[in-house]
């Protein structure tokens, strides 16, 4: 008998919007919470399971960019993307305060405010895509166009893949 995971604040938000989704929960360790062991413990493409990152603009403020697992968040095309001059990570220790989520367990739904959302343009390349439910090792499974019905993101493209990340960095040697 499989055990039932408990309806977060973000899932509520999507029930509310009439909005299909799946929920998956599985076992994560706080000694790694990255997005791309959370693929492999999902058993998905990294590509196909979006990590949620808190950043703050200049000047335009708070903001949230949802990106692949595998890739890195490139500041300055995001900062272009969002009308800011620059953007930088938020620091740890402010994320609960402004969205009301742990590390781990940052969902673009259903945060303390409604900050702005910038997703990933490579979402679109999937029927459906996996993203924090608020909790960590909860995942929502929903298609893309429905996030975006749910949320109003910005979509764009502000990622380095790991391809990229490697060739700029063999450039070095």
């Amino acid at each position: 008998m499989s055990k039932k995971i408990a309806k977060t604040n973000a899932a509520r938000l999507l029930d509310k919007l009439r909005i299909p989704y799946n929920m998956h929960q599985v076992a994560v360790s706080e000694d790694d919470l990255s997005a791309t062991t959370l693929a492999k413990a999902l058993n998905e493409d990294p590509r196909q399971v979006f990590k949620t990152l808190v950043v703050r603009g200049d000047p335009h403020g708070v903001c949230m960019a949802l990106l692949p697992a595998d890739c890195a968040l490139d500041l300055k095309a995001l900062a272009r993307l969002s009308g800011n001059k620059n953007v930088a990570m938020v620091p740890l220790k402010e994320v609960f305060g402004l969205t009301g989520y742990i590390r781990g367990g940052c969902s673009p739904l259903a945060a303390k405010k409604p900050y702005p959302i910038f997703l990933d343009i490579h979402a679109m390349d999937f029927p459906t895509i996996f993203i924090s439910a608020g909790l960590r090792g909860v995942q929502l499974e929903l298609a893309p166009k429905d996030l975006i019905l749910a949320c109003n993101p910005t979509l764009g493209s502000f990622t380095h893949t790991p391809e990229t990340i490697c060739v700029s960095n063999s450039s070095l040697l």
